[in-house]
C-alpha cells in the first residue's frame, strides 16, 4: 500500500463526500484546501494508479431511481472462484463482487430495474458457469449510513 502524506490526507477527506458539482471541482477543492488545481489532479492521479482511489463518481440511490437493489450469495469451488467472479463482473448493474471466508464465498450486489430481471440474469449466471447454488437476498429495509473515513 502506498504510504499517504498530509496532503493526499487533506484531498482525500475532501474528495469522500460532498464533491462539488461545478464546472471546475478540482479547483474549488484546490481553493478550498490552499492548494494548486494542478497539484490536486497530481495526487488524484497517483492515488488512482496506485490503487488508493478506486474510482471518484456519483453514488444512487438505487430505490429512488426506480431500480432494485439485492445482494447475492454463491457457492464457488476454488478452483473456479476467478472465472465465476470474472463472469459476474460482466454484467451491467452488479456493483460489487467480493470473496468471503464462508461456504457462500462469493457475494455481490445486483441492481436492475426490477427483480424478475435480476432473477432471469441470476439463472443465466448460473447456467453459464454451472453454478447452480446463488441465492437471492433482497433488502427488506434499507439502513444506510454515510461512510466517510477521516484520514
Amino acid at each position: 500500500m502506498a504510504e499517504l502524506d498530509d496532503i493526499d490526507r487533506k484531498i482525500l477527506n475532501r474528495i469522500q463526500s460532498d464533491f462539488p458539482i461545478t464546472t471546475q471541482p478540482y479547483q474549488d477543492i484546490a481553493t478550498e484546501l490552499d492548494l494548486t488545481e494542478e497539484l490536486v489532479l497530481k495526487r488524484i492521479r497517483q492515488m488512482m494508479s496506485n490503487g488508493t482511489i478506486r474510482r471518484i463518481g456519483g453514488n444512487f440511490v438505487p430505490e429512488k431511481l426506480g431500480f432494485i437493489s439485492t445482494l447475492c450469495a454463491a457457492k464457488v469451488p476454488d478452483e473456479r472462484i476467478e472465472s465465476f467472479s470474472m463472469h459476474v463482473n460482466k454484467y451491467p448493474g452488479v456493483t460489487h463482487n467480493y470473496q468471503r471466508d464462508n461456504d457462500y464465498n462469493i457475494w455481490f450486489t445486483f441492481i436492475a430495474p426490477t427483480m424478475d430481471e435480476i432473477k432471469n440474469k441470476l439463472k443465466a449466471i448460473s447456467k453459464e458457469t454451472g453454478i447452480k447454488e446463488i441465492i437471492n437476498l433482497p433488502a427488506t429495509k434499507v439502513f444506510k449510513i454515510k461512510a466517510h473515513f477521516d484520514l
